[in-house]
This record gives C-alpha cells, sequence and structure tokens, in this order.
C-alpha cells in the first residue's frame, strides 16, 4: 500500500512523496477512504486541506478547504512575539486566519507567564471557523481588521502580531498552484507592492498598543525596509529580526 500510494504521489510531482504518503496512510489507512484522499492531493489540493491540519511550532490546527495555509516560515514570526510577550501579555493576533500564531503563543506563554489573555480576528469566515476551533480559549472576531474588535481593548495590547498578506498583485500568478487555487486572494494579495494591509495595520496599532506594547509583522526580505518606514511614519519605534530571507518587522509604541 505504502509504495502504491507513493508512486501516485511522486508522478503527480509531490516532492515529499514519502512523507505525505505516511500522513496520508494514517489519516485513513484503508480504502476507499485512502483512495478518496490521495485522490484530491493527486489533482492538488494542499496535504492539510486534505488531511484537515497543518502543523505549526509542533501543534496540529484545524485547516479546512479555502483556509490559508500556515507557513513554517510564519514560525519565526511566532519565536518573535513570544520573545517580547511578558507577564500579564495581552496577545491580538490579526489576520489570524486559521489561529496559527495565536494558538502558538498560548502554548508557549501560559506555562511561563500564566494566563495569557488572547483575542484574534480575521476577515474570511472559513478562517474564523477554524480559528474558533484552535482558539479554544481565546476570542475570535469576524471583520475586517480591527473594526471587530471591542473598545475595551484599546491601548491594552501588549503584543500584536499580524501575518499580512505581502505577496505584490503582480507576483500571484507565480505562487505555486496549490496556494493560487485552492486559498483565499485576501490571505495572499497585499496590493501593488506587497504592502496595502501592512500599511492599515501599522497606521491603527497605536490606538491598540498598551505603552511599550509590540506590533510584529512577516514580510520579505526585500519589502522590509520600505515596511521600517510605514512603522516609523505611524509613530512606532521600528526594528527588525531575520531569518532565511523572511523578515518581521517589529514595531514599538513609545512608553509615553
Amino acid at each position: 500500500m505504502f509504495d502504491r500510494v507513493v508512486g501516485r504521489l511522486r508522478a503527480a510531482g509531490c516532492v515529499f512523496a514519502e512523507e505525505e504518503a505516511r500522513l496520508l496512510i494514517e489519516a485513513a489507512p484503508a480504502a476507499p477512504r485512502l483512495d478518496a484522499l490521495v485522490a484530491r492531493r493527486v489533482a492538488g489540493e494542499p496535504l492539510e486541506h486534505v488531511l484537515g491540519w497543518a502543523g505549526f511550532r509542533g501543534l496540529r490546527l484545524a485547516v479546512e478547504p479555502g483556509v490559508f495555509v500556515p507557513r513554517r516560515r510564519t514560525e519565526f514570526l511566532a519565536d518573535q512575539a513570544i520573545r517580547l510577550a511578558a507577564p500579564g501579555a495581552v496577545v491580538l493576533d490579526l489576520c489570524c486566519g486559521s489561529g496559527a500564531i495565536g494558538a502558538a503563543l498560548a502554548a508557549a506563554l501560559t506555562p511561563a507567564l500564566g494566563a495569557v489573555e488572547l483575542h484574534a480576528a480575521d476577515i474570511d469566515p472559513a478562517a474564523v471557523r477554524c480559528a474558533r476551533r484552535n482558539l479554544p480559549g481565546g476570542r475570535v472576531y469576524a471583520g475586517d481588521l480591527y473594526d471587530p474588535l471591542p473598545p475595551s481593548l484599546r491601548g491594552r495590547v501588549t503584543v500584536l502580531v499580524a501575518n499580512v498578506p505581502y505577496v505584490p498583485t503582480g507576483a500571484i500568478g507565480l505562487l505555486p498552484a496549490d496556494a493560487r487555487e485552492h486559498e483565499p486572494p485576501v490571505a495572499l494579495d497585499g496590493g501593488a507592492d506587497g504592502l496595502d494591509v501592512l500599511r492599515r495595520v501599522a497606521a491603527g496599532a497605536p490606538a491598540w498598543l498598551a505603552p511599550g506594547g509590540h506590533l510584529l509583522i512577516e514580510t520579505s526580505d526585500r519589502q522590509a525596509p520600505a515596511a521600517l518606514d510605514v512603522f516609523s511614519r505611524a509613530g512606532l519605534i521600528p526594528g527588525r529580526a531575520d531569518s532565511d530571507g523572511t523578515a518581521v518587522v517589529i514595531g514599538t509604541r513609545p512608553d509615553r
């Protein structure tokens, strides 16, 4: 069975055919269920959608068809947010998708810092459904950026993390087919230069951050200098961290 599944996956161009075969067989050890899952993967559906979960920082997080799949490179963004969190953290996962970053922060911070107040928001209804499954201890809101947040959260957020879309519109066609065809454009398209949503998040952040609070956004190494300028113009003290071509731009609200 294993060799047959590997052969089908490899013929379809799956680079990690052996690893994918093991996961698919684990999910459905018997035909015809296994055959159905393999057929979906061979047709180009993301493995995570086929399995119903995505791995992120040691967690298995629910994802459903049509929802943005959290990338392993975004674990670096979560790592930076964890590093900056302090006891009593009030965390906001904006553009949360499946809630991967919020879930990773809650898992890492709760043992070390005690209870973490976790909020998350996304504009995509399918993403919100997944986030509510993945963040049972958090509050998940449906709407555009800051619009659905409760006014009581203003000025209290100590860690605001946002994995905004940052692919320039003209480069969407260069993405792998599984992303282009199976993930929502709103989670990928960042506008002409890829920074449209980042600008909106940065502009609104000072009103929601506590004094000394941090905004963290993932972007590309090439976009990072422009993003730093956006943060500075928004009144945030800018900084950055880098890992393998991915940059995390960090903005800190001044203490006073």
